[in-house]
């Protein structure tokens, strides 16, 4: 078998295959690949602005949440070393690499081989060279050992920001979305793991309904487990419509919420995010300097109630000096232009400034 291709070479060697660009279908076409005036950006700024002028996200792209508030708890400096655990499209990243240079170094994680050869390739357009920007195809909870091999003590600053990406929700390939059908997908990794089609056909009524509940507070948990579970589902719209039919007489925007409470579910229960977070979470004070910053972004209670718990069992211990008293949440007028911010909360810590073993040995 031929080991995978880094996001360094597949950005510097993307396919040389031409293939003619698809006819835009009108002014406001509904398919995903037809967008290619939004997918192009750079060559179409007109349609970019009309789509952020509306308070909508274009389509392929991802924007940075909180990034003032962010930069205000992890404060980049010229000479710092950053890592971001979650580049996805890079956005956080591009404004902390434009503050850390010169001589700072950012290494960047993400699990997703299809979206991170494109940041690398857009990071590098913006000037952010290898001596300054490396990425790595993986889950941020390996950071330490991303860090050992690339020859570093720890970070100054670490970011994660959780959940799925806007790019991996507007593209129906991949399975992410509600309302656009397609294969019903849902790995962050589409060459490794199940499907979450294979994942609903294999789970029990009780452990889908404990999903539920868990990973979306879903209020139906029971009643939509014994509907779901077991059942095959090859399509993202045959999923929803399921949905849907098992909440007769409830209100049309509920049952929409409820779409989406358990597509989230099953995606934080096939990407395992939930125990990869809370393995990242006990790792984390081993990849951060004394005196280190980090910042989460959350989106929903499961993972705010692990950040939270994580960051004040570490400030009883001594291990953080510092924690975010309360949540930090987007402002009103950057859920207006980004409606994806309303359910964000930011925590943050700061390391104690000596050396874990002397606070272990304490």
């Amino acid at each position: 078998m031929n080991p995978e291709p880094s996001p360094e070479s597949a950005a510097d060697n993307p396919p040389s295959l031409h293939r003619r660009r698809p006819r835009y279908a009108g002014k406001h076409p509904r398919r995903f690949a037809e967008k290619y005036k939004e997918l192009a950006p750079a060559q179409h700024p007109e349609t970019v602005a009309q789509v952020e002028a509306a308070g909508k996200t274009v389509a392929g792209t991802h924007r940075p949440i909180m990034v003032e508030e962010i930069l205000a708890v992890l404060r980049p400096r010229p000479g710092e070393v950053a890592v971001d655990g979650t580049l996805g499209y890079g956005g956080h990243a591009q404004e902390v690499l434009a503050r850390i240079g010169p001589g700072g170094r950012l290494v960047g994680l993400d699990a997703d081989p299809v979206e991170l050869p494109k940041t690398v390739r857009r990071l590098r357009a913006l000037g952010f060279g290898p001596e300054l920007f490396s990425a790595h195809l993986g889950n941020f909870a390996g950071m330490p050992r991303v860090l050992a091999d690339a020859g570093l003590a720890g970070a100054d600053m670490i970011l994660a920001d959780l959940g799925v990406s806007s790019m991996q929700i507007d593209d129906p390939a991949r399975g992410f979305s509600v309302k656009l059908d397609g294969p019903l997908d849902m790995r962050m990794n589409p060459r490794h793991g199940r499907p979450a089609s294979v994942w609903l056909e294999k789970v029990g009524a009780a452990e889908l309904a404990r999903v539920l509940t868990e990973n979306a507070d879903e209020p139906q948990a029971e009643h939509l487990a014994a509907r779901l579970a077991g059942r095959s589902f090859g399509r993202t719209g045959k999923l929803a419509a399921a949905i849907r039919a098992a909440l007769p007489g409830v209100a049309e925007e509920e049952r929409d919420r409820a779409v989406r409470r358990v597509f989230q579910a099953v995606r934080i229960a096939v990407n395992e995010e939930l125990g990869a977070l809370e393995m990242w979470l006990r790792l984390l004070p081993f990849s951060l300097k004394p005196g280190g910053r980090v910042a989460v972004l959350t989106f929903h209670s499961g993972e705010d109630r692990r950040v939270k718990k994580a960051f004040a069992a570490g400030r009883a211990a001594g291990v953080y000096v510092e924690i975010s008293a309360e949540v930090t949440r987007a402002t009103p007028a950057e859920c207006f232009a980004n409606p994806r911010a309303k359910s964000a909360k930011l925590r943050w810590a700061v390391r104690a400034g000596w050396g874990l073993n002397d606070i272990f040995e304490g």
